[in-house]
């Protein structure tokens, strides 16, 4: 009998493979344009605006640009989070102070990825903050977030809910990536936005 990890039923791996496909085709460039459109989008939302505390993500190859609005929101004084990956895959957090403080760090065969070289300051950091910035491959109609099939960000809502604290829940995505539907388990939880690059969705299932 084989043993899924959750987030890793069949539905879900082909879906996977299909949105890393579309994204593979991105340039630098285009990567770079909608990063900083990606950036403008997310800043208008009252949930960022208003939030003394943000937990969010460094993106990595064709991933939606995450960098300029790291900085707009460390510029406005906001304490932004990001995560430091562990080897049960689980995510502690260290404070960002700028692009010069990000180290690239290669976790066994996977691609590196940018984590905040400072103190770490535990995988319950997270339970302060006002929002929360979550990676995905896409989002359907109903807020539910299709992730990389890893389950670091499962934990982190689980612990969210276990711990009784509901911050703004946001997955930042390209516009072809908003979608009818994705497969779902038990544990999913849907989003209460996706930005992509022309916009803002909101979901009344996670509000």
């Amino acid at each position: 009998m084989s043993h899924l990890r959750p987030g890793s039923d069949p539905d879900k791996r082909m879906l996977r493979r299909e949105f890393l496909v579309v994204r593979s085709r991105l340039t630098a460039d285009d990567v770079r344009e909608t990063a900083s459109a990606l950036a403008a989008r997310a800043l208008e939302l009252p949930e960022l605006a208003h939030a003394r505390t943000v937990a969010a993500y460094v993106s990595v190859g064709s991933e939606p640009g995450t960098l300029a609005l790291l900085d707009a929101l460390h510029a406005r004084g906001v304490r932004v989070l990001l995560p430091v990956l562990l080897a049960d895959n689980d995510l502690d957090w260290g404070a960002y102070a700028g692009q010069g403080s990000l180290a690239r760090v290669r976790h066994g065969g996977k691609m590196a990825l940018l984590e905040p070289a400072g103190t770490r300051l535990g995988p319950s950091a997270v339970l302060g903050a006002d929002a929360v910035l979550l990676p995905g491959l896409a989002v359907d109609s109903r807020g539910m977030r299709l992730g990389r099939g890893g389950g670091s960000y499962d934990r982190v809502l689980a612990r969210l809910e276990r711990a009784g604290v509901d911050p703004a829940l946001v997955v930042l995505l390209y516009d072809t990536e908003v979608v009818d539907r994705v497969p779902e388990e038990p544990h999913d939880r849907p989003v209460h936005a996706a930005v992509t690059p022309s916009g803002v969705r909101r979901f009344r299932a996670a509000s």
